[in-house]
């Protein structure tokens, strides 16, 4: 049974590997999550605001994830140029953009009383 938690975290883990490869949007949404970590320890958010931050974070690193997933899928299924095949791509990085936005709207909320 332990044996087979470990094997599963090491997918999780492959799968984070796989995805730092594959997509340097992931790389870049970890050096804004680094950024927002040391700002907020800067101005020593208080706990409400660190599980808000927090949640935007991984709204977008989640989102992010499963449109990596879509496009391997696509990708896997069809070579060549298929009108639905976009489309699933287009809406998976509709969601991302999305994340992207609510992360930003509430790094605003939060950030911009300790700065003004």
């Amino acid at each position: 049974m332990v044996n087979r938690l470990f094997r599963r975290f090491k997918f999780a883990f492959m799968g984070l590997k796989t995805m730092l490869k594959k997509d340097m949007h992931v790389l870049s949404h970890m050096v804004v999550t680094v950024l927002v970590i040391l700002l907020g320890l800067f101005f020593s958010l208080e706990k409400v605001e660190w599980l808000i931050i927090i949640s935007a974070i991984f709204a977008v690193l989640v989102t992010e994830v499963m449109n990596t997933g879509v496009e391997y899928t696509v990708d896997l299924v069809t070579g060549d140029y298929h009108e639905y095949a976009k489309a699933a791509k287009d809406v998976s990085a509709a969601a991302v953009l999305l994340s992207c936005i609510y992360a930003v709207v509430v790094g605003l909320i939060i950030f911009i009383p300790y700065i003004f």
